[in-house]
């Protein structure tokens, strides 16, 4: 007998792994999905290993397969177990980041009575008691979600456990239905031949009867291939009865055919042949592909290419290239964006260079369509994968290269639930296993990443100069204005003059222009003038941002809503003052300032809907639109090239926050978003407002100058001891009793450097504890510790963390 180590999906699992004997007569391989015994339950696990021997003396037996083929490869499998040791997530979460779309089912606990029973005396049971079996009576059988809406969950919980002990009702498990399936679509056909089929609609037409009918046979007989009935019935304007009534005479049939769900339209995708690349191009291309032939070749050490080029320097082309190489190597690629408003351009660049062998995958596609992409990519359909994060993850077969393209951006580490994965650590992982080739780019490397290139850990490649419109076409010039100064000469407005002058030239003259600002809504805070009283969120310790599209206050933390108050409620003074701006409030002041001009949002709260990016980039490619409003959506990536001025509204919005990080991230936004002027033949101009324009994260995003900045910044984190110099690991317990939250943080450390002691690990440092930047969320206070040393990982990987506790493994941000 066999047996197999199998990832268990329940929280109990943690990061372990369960040993189950292999039944006889059932063929098990690594990486399959099975059905396993636990505890009372029946529930999904993952075979991550086979072995001859158990891990345990006493083992209980799977008891089926849920899919007769694996899910996970073997890289993948040794990629979850990484991914669950290097980030300290349970085990089955990181194997979930793999599992298709839909897959994962829990069991569903119901409550039924003995059916031998007879019904008891009632009047000796608690009202809870009474109510539970008066449910499970009519009933016959009740969902324990259904009790616990009536009773409560701990209440729920405490009298169904005392009915069960009685013996008056039963404990069943059932699992959750199945969330997604193959798409069917019913097609009608013709059961007997087409000459056959004309002759009855002709013998029906004579006889006066069953137009319909002869109709419907008809226009079967003419088609080449099953059509839909929905079609069908369009087409004829017959009803259902017609249909069946043809099939009860053996006329015709409806058979159920599988049709995928497609994600990319190529209508309007025009095939492209690759471009002329240039001298810095061409070495950067020369060196991937020694690379990508070394692979074929037999080695297996992966290559990380740091592909460090200014806005519009052509990075985008020698991806296409590398990838165009890779696949004529026999390999395949994928391909990473950090939003998904970058998708629509991403894909249809490659889309035109690799017509229908490329594959999407992102969160806004339906349930449906990221199951059919994923199901086609595991059968090699595509050449490449494009999507944001999660896309690291899709099962494409002979993988030969992954590009994280905008590799700086933050939005590439997960941070709201486990696993805390950073996309570039991982995809260099996958890499190592499957011996591809990575490609970080972007015109402003992450520091941490810039630092590895300059040590040798990356290979770094340069493209210093813009190929768009032409060949060295010059960098947008930048003017940085100092809002103090505007306040001196006695402007408020949003528009420093300078800014509204050159606005209403460009598009007096037929040009685009982009406004930037990172913060959306209308007012970012409610004040009361008269006691000063603000309004914050019930829930978060967070001021409520006014929408006044939907005129409601909004937590941008929660979601939580509330109309605007007509009175303080402190006080009740009528005296309530809208302050802050954000888009919309921007958009509403843009449109009164330059009211000739065609406005148009980009922020989340207008993008909503599947396809909102692609309908607001087409509209404003199209010159739909003027100027373009927008968070760092319209930062990155975006290609426009009537775009010749770009405005930073307010450069300071996140040069303040507590975090190491926020003058690096300041420049990269200041510099993405300058990137964005002058890509097309009429140059380019790029304003930037601030109140600090002494910052030397301004000072240099103003002058393109990238070096200038990296050395600044990292003799900051080296004077500081900050990454990449070293590695923090940051922890935060949260609890709705604040003082409780306290006390388990200042347990927590006293732990922590006890265990650090008593292992006479030098270098390893405990910082707080502290409330954390937002103290207060979703109910719940937060405290947090950060753990500063060579490798927290592997410290905290050896001390129980109690529940209640997040760890965040080289986190991005610690706010």
């Amino acid at each position: 007998m066999g047996y197999a180590e199998v990832s268990v999906n329940s929280p109990v699992a943690q990061r372990r792994t369960f040993s189950y004997a292999i039944p006889s007569g059932l063929s098990i391989d690594v990486g399959q999905a099975v059905w396993v015994p636990f505890g009372d339950k029946l529930l999904q696990g993952i075979v991550l290993e086979l072995s001859d021997y158990p891990a345990v003396e006493e083992t209980r037996e799977i008891v089926g397969v849920i899919e007769p083929y694996p899910l996970l490869s073997p890289p993948h499998v040794l990629l979850a177990q990484w991914i669950s040791e290097h980030y300290l997530s349970p085990l089955f979460d990181a194997v979930a980041l793999m599992l298709p779309p839909g897959f994962e089912r829990k069991a569903v606990t119901f409550i039924s009575s003995p059916s031998t029973l007879p019904e008891p005396d009632l009047s000796s049971f608690s009202p809870e008691q009474r109510q539970v079996l008066q449910l499970v009576w009519r009933q016959g059988r009740v969902g324990l979600r259904e009790v616990e809406k009536a009773l409560g969950a701990r209440q729920a919980k405490l009298v169904t456990s005392q009915l069960i002990g009685q013996g008056l009702v039963a404990k069943s498990y059932e699992l959750e239905r199945v969330r997604v399936k193959p798409k069917k679509v019913a097609y009608l056909r013709l059961a007997v031949t087409a000459s056959e089929a004309q002759q009855e609609a002709a013998r029906r037409r004579e006889q006066s009867r069953g137009g319909k009918q002869a109709s419907l046979l008809e226009f079967l007989s003419q088609a080449s291939q099953p059509v839909p009935l929905a079609e069908a019935r369009k087409r004829v304007n017959c009803t259902t009865s017609v249909v069946e009534a043809l099939m009860g005479k053996g006329l015709i049939e409806l058979q159920q055919i599988e049709v995928r769900r497609e994600p990319i339209s190529y209508r309007d995708i025009t095939p492209s042949e690759p471009l002329t690349l240039t001298a810095a191009q061409t070495s950067a291309f020369k060196s991937i592909q020694s690379s990508l032939l070394r692979l074929t070749k037999g080695y297996t050490s992966p290559a990380v290419f740091l592909l460090h080029g200014v806005t519009g320097s052509g990075k985008t082309e020698v991806y296409l290239q590398a990838l165009a190489e890779a696949v004529k190597l026999g390999k395949r690629g994928i391909i990473l964006v950090p939003e998904i408003a970058l998708t629509p351009q991403t894909i249809e660049r490659f889309a035109s260079r690799f017509p229908h062998k490329v594959a999407v995958l992102h969160s806004k596609l339906s349930l449906g369509e990221q199951f059919d992409e994923w199901q086609r990519i595991r059968n090699g359909e595509f050449d490449v994968v494009i999507g944001s994060r999660s896309a690291i993850f899709a099962p494409q077969p002979d993988l030969g290269l992954i590009v994280i393209d905008e590799e700086h951006e933050w939005t590439y580490k997960q941070h709201d639930k486990s696993p805390r994965y950073h996309t570039r650590d991982v995809a260099i992982k996958l890499a190592e296993l499957t011996g591809a080739v990575v490609i970080l780019g972007s015109a402003t490397p992450d520091i941490e990443t810039f630092y590895y290139a300059q040590r040798g850990g990356y290979h770094l490649l340069q493209l210093p100069e813009r190929v768009t419109p032409s060949q060295s076409s010059p960098l947008p010039q930048v003017e940085v204005v100092d809002l103090r100064d505007e306040l001196k000469a006695g402007n408020r407005s949003l528009f420093s003059r300078s800014l509204s002058q050159a606005v209403a030239k460009a598009v007096a003259g037929g040009e685009q222009v982009m406004l930037f600002l990172n913060r959306r809504g209308a007012a970012t805070f409610i004040q009361c003038r008269s006691c000063g009283f603000v309004l914050r969120c019930k829930r978060c310790e967070v001021t409520l941002t006014h929408h006044f599209t939907e005129d409601v206050l909004v937590c941008h933390q929660c979601n939580y809503r509330m109309p605007v108050p007509q009175i303080c409620p402190r006080c009740l003074s009528h005296r309530i003052k809208f302050l802050g701006i954000g888009t919309q409030k921007l958009e509403q002041e843009a449109s009164y300032a330059f009211s000739q001009a065609r406005l148009l949002r980009w922020d989340s709260d207008t993008t909503k809907g599947k396809y909102s990016h692609q309908e607001i980039l087409n509209k404003f490619r199209t010159h739909e639109a003027d100027i373009l409003i927008g968070t760092q959506m319209i930062a990155k990536g975006l290609d426009l090239p009537l775009v010749t001025l770009v405005g930073v509204v307010s450069a300071d919005t996140g040069l303040n926050l507590p975090d190491f990080r926020a003058g690096e991230r300041t420049f990269q936004l200041l510099s993405q978003v300058a990137g964005r002027a002058g890509r097309g033949t009429l140059g380019g101009q790029v304003i930037i407002q601030t109140y600090s324009p002494e910052h030397y994260a301004i000072q240099a995003a103003a002058k393109h100058d990238y070096a200038s900045f990296y050395n600044k910044e990292i003799a900051y984190r080296r004077q500081l001891h900050n990454p990449p110099l070293t590695r923090l690991a940051w922890l935060v317990y949260s609890h709705t009793n604040d003082t409780l939250c306290q006390r388990e943080a200042e347990k927590m450390k006293r732990r922590l450097i006890e265990e650090r002691d008593s292992k006479g690990i030098a270098g390893l440092s405990v910082i707080g504890p502290a409330p954390a930047f937002t103290h207060r969320l979703r109910g719940r206070f937060r405290w947090q510790l950060i753990l500063r040393g060579p490798e927290p990982s592997s410290f905290l990987s050896q001390i129980p963390i109690p529940q209640g506790w997040t760890v965040d493994i080289d986190p991005v941000g610690l706010t």
